[in-house]
């Protein structure tokens, strides 16, 4: 049942569209600049592939630091570890703006993706202190759909803002938007109250990880999402160096592209919602997550071998990164759902798993960089196959366990 609601539908429909804009901050954070990573290598003599790890200090980042504020959250409450992410998504997004070399820019882009972490790690637990079951899967997916509108029109935007200006102006935009949100997230209530918060040290708080770890259930489920999510952010690192530099899209056509698979995202996920209560998250998490591994193998050849041009390798994409919809939010209501009194930290375990992976996928595009789009491909496969797997191992796990209700 949910807890906490906002009490009027005009509430709850401001506290959807804030929760959206936070859990958003990963996709502004990295679509926004996408078009431009070619003229960013090119104006700071940056070497083939250098630029895609641009991407992997943005995960390295990202992932570190979900695992931080994830236990301060549940001890201090939701808003004001927020409120620090912000400010230093506001400082990272200012240096990197006048970074003057690429690994400075790898550098700022880390202490960015430190505070952006803190937005979407905890609008998820915000969520859990909202919401529970079938609900919060429900909830979960629409927050997604709407929050998919950022990466539909960030390449875009990116575009455009390039065409009139420099790849700098791209990054004073995410310091403007930064701001915006930090003055949108105090219009809203403190979602976990003090008799709800965790008493415990934070040392041992942070060593409860070793503990849910341990849990065959969470693994699974951390497993499906997580290389996903390496499928996900080879596609995003790779994506701009396949349609632009090897299809030869241009810039703003390329966000165009990009969008073409948010769309996708944003059905899937609008389906598994209406879908969610019939059959339940788990098994819709399974079928995504075959769906997935089908697709990037069909990615990897159509990237390897040339078969269908650019429309075949759009095509399998499509149906690759439109398989988000089922995967991410079920997975992340069933790690959630057996641990509502830490669910900053399980929501924080989560997303450091996810952002991991993110950081193998992203990094092993530009490390295997062969001047063709076919490493991508394999990249998207390899991790499309690893959820698939872990989503067998989870089924596989609760053998001769009592079944659990459906989410």
């Amino acid at each position: 049942m949910p807890r906490l609601l906002p009490p009027t539908p005009a509430r709850q429909l401001w506290t959807l569209a804030v929760l959206s804009l936070l859990m958003g901050f990963a996709s502004i954070s990295t679509d926004l600049y996408l078009p431009a990573m070619p003229a960013m290598r090119a104006a700071l003599g940056a070497s083939p592939g250098t630029l895609d790890l641009t991407v992997s200090g943005f995960l390295i980042g990202f992932s570190l630091g979900q695992l931080l504020w994830g236990p301060i959250s549940d001890r201090y409450g939701r808003r004001l570890p927020v409120t620090l992410g912000l400010l230093l998504f506001i400082v990272g997004s200012a240096g990197c703006a006048l970074a003057d070399s690429a690994p400075a820019l790898v550098a700022w882009r880390v202490l960015q993706a430190a505070g952006a972490c803190a937005s979407v790690v905890l609008a998820r637990a915000m969520v859990r202190d909202l919401y529970s079951g079938a609900p919060a899967a429900r909830m979960m997916s629409t927050l997604m759909t709407v929050m998919a509108i950022a990466p539909l029109i960030g390449p875009s935007a990116g575009g455009w803002i390039l065409a009139f200006g420099s790849w700098r102006a791209i990054f004073w935009t995410l310091v403007g938007i930064g701001v915006l949100t930090l003055a949108a997230l105090w219009t809203l209530p403190e979602t976990l109250p003090a008799q709800r918060r965790t008493r415990e040290p934070l040392r041992r708080a942070l060593a409860r990880y070793g503990a849910l770890l341990g849990q065959p259930r969470l693994l699974g489920y951390l497993g499906v999402g997580g290389f996903f999510y390496g499928g996900m952010y080879a596609y995003v690192a790779g994506t701009p160096f396949a349609y632009i530099e090897v299809h030869h899209v241009s810039p703003q056509h390329y966000g165009l592209l990009f969008g073409l698979g948010i769309v996708g995202i944003m059905g899937a996920n609008l389906l598994n919602a209406r879908l969610v209560g019939r059959f339940g998250g788990d098994r819709l998490m399974r079928a995504g997550a075959v769906g997935a591994a089908l697709a990037g193998v069909a990615a990897a050849l159509a990237a390897a071998t040339g078969w269908g041009g650019l429309n075949g390798l759009l095509l399998a994409l499509f149906f690759f990164v439109s398989c988000t919809g089922f995967i991410v939010a079920n997975a992340i209501t069933g790690a959630l759902e057996d641990e509502p009194a830490a669910a900053g930290a399980v929501s924080a375990l989560v997303g450091a798993t996810q952002y991991g992976t993110g950081i193998l996928g992203s990094a092993a595009v530009g490390l295997l960089a062969d001047g063709t789009a076919a490493p991508m491909g394999w990249v998207i496969a390899v991790f499309g196959i690893a959820s698939a797997l872990s989503a067998a191992w989870l089924v596989g796990s609760r053998a001769g366990v009592a079944p659990v209700p459906a989410r």
